[in-house]
């Protein structure tokens, strides 16, 4: 599959961002609707629990668990939202490994019986505060070709794996499954080969204490298919390969099981990102001279990594500027509105070009930005107010009381 293009927004979201008058995030629930069917035909059979951290919307909730999806959740908050928002509580599970006595208590207490975990002390708490809960052990990997590797914080080697899990046993709880998580927008197949194969040490050891669990998490790391990386180059994840090695790994550790295994992924980015957009505008197109006297430009935009665009360090979104489709473009550094040094892409990495017509208050699409916009955004950081959001064909909402 290739990057996206704004022709690639669909019918809706481009309607509903022609349409906007004032800065707003604009989800198509529709599109997220087809990216979880997409995932469920090329994975048969796989259980899908949503990262809610990705994009902590209701409806967004709503409408993958009336397709059939869980939540994955990492606080008693996202649980009772969750819950809400009509997710079963047996579908959503604890994926958090770091928690508090008071945060596994809440949880067990709302329902959830299914609890992460990757270490002896995490497995004393829940065996007090969740008692008798399924766990699943988190097995850690290295994290490259990842753009957020997230190998450090979590999760524990394969043989501190099976130490935990037959602790957990031991305990009186269920050592019911493993996980891996190969990091955030991953951009190589070859993470979930090796992920895979620790995995399969991992089961091979279990059966030889005697543990059989029924379940294998393969956690989050699906990529998004809009971005372009920080030098400005499109990111064009081999998503078809990397579902067929995923295949061919269920099938592997299915063999190494030896009898019936269920899987999970937790695909937050992949299912959203994509499907939501902003409506922005320009604040300022600027030329000023730099220290080493090169003349730059700065296009200053609506929004920046404070209030919708936090990831901006590490990959840039593609704009679409609807009233400039021709006209000469200039290279510019993009940076947001407020009085911050790192609300800005670093010009040393790439310039992004733009119309050298733009004029303050000329609307701006910024796309692929469905993923972390609401988590991330600051309550009103140097007095620029959260994004309103609303949906494709929908009224809108307010993320400010959310």
């Amino acid at each position: 599959m290739s990057p996206l293009t704004a022709a690639d927004l669909g019918a809706p979201l481009a309607a509903a961002l022609a349409a906007a008058t004032e800065d707003r995030l604009v989800y198509d629930l529709a599109g997220i609707e087809r990216r979880h069917d997409t995932l469920r035909n090329e994975l048969p059979g796989v259980h899908v629990r949503f990262a809610m951290k990705a994009c902590p919307v209701d409806e967004v909730l709503a409408a993958l668990a009336g397709r059939g999806a869980g939540a994955d959740a990492a606080s008693p908050g996202e649980v009772e939202q969750a819950l809400r928002a009509g997710v079963p509580a047996g579908r959503v599970h604890y994926g958090n490994t770091v928690k508090s006595d008071r945060n596994i208590a809440e949880a067990h207490r709302l329902g959830v019986r299914t609890f992460a975990t990757d270490s002896l002390q995490d497995v004393a708490a829940l065996a007090v505060h969740a008692p008798g809960a399924r766990v699943f052990c988190r097995v850690a990997t290295g994290g490259a070709g990842a753009l957020w590797g997230l190998s450090n914080k979590f999760g524990c080697p394969p043989g501190d794996a099976v130490r935990v899990l037959v602790a957990a046993r031991d305990a009186g709880l269920v050592p019911a499954g493993l996980s891996v998580h190969v990091g955030s927008q991953q951009m190589t197949s070859e993470a979930w080969h090796g992920a895979v194969d620790d995995l399969g040490d991992v089961l091979r050891a279990l059966g030889r204490h005697g543990i059989r669990v029924d379940h294998v998490n393969l956690g989050g790391g699906l990529p998004a298919l809009g971005y372009r990386d920080r030098h400005g180059a499109p990111l064009d994840p081999p998503l078809d390969k990397i579902f067929a090695v995923i295949r061919e790994g269920m099938d592997e550790l299915r063999r190494i099981h030896g009898g019936h295994l269920d899987f999970v992924v937790e695909p937050g980015r992949h299912l959203v990102a994509d499907h939501g957009a902003i409506r922005a505008h320009v604040v300022r197109l600027t030329e000023r001279r730099a220290a080493d006297g090169e003349r730059q430009h700065w296009l200053y935009l609506s929004c920046g990594k404070f209030n919708g665009l936090y990831e901006m360090d590490a990959l840039q979104y593609r704009l679409v500027f609807p009233g400039h489709p021709d006209g000469p473009c200039v290279p510019a550094v993009v940076a947001g509105p407020t009085c911050d040094s790192d609300d800005a892409y670093s010009h040393e990495e790439g310039l992004v070009p733009v119309p050298a017509a733009l004029a303050s208050g000329d609307p701006v699409w910024v796309l692929s930005c469905g993923a972390y916009a609401t988590s991330y955004t600051t309550r009103g950081f140097n007095g620029f107010a959260p994004l309103p959001y609303a949906f494709a064909g929908r009224p809108e909402r307010t993320g400010a009381d959310d």
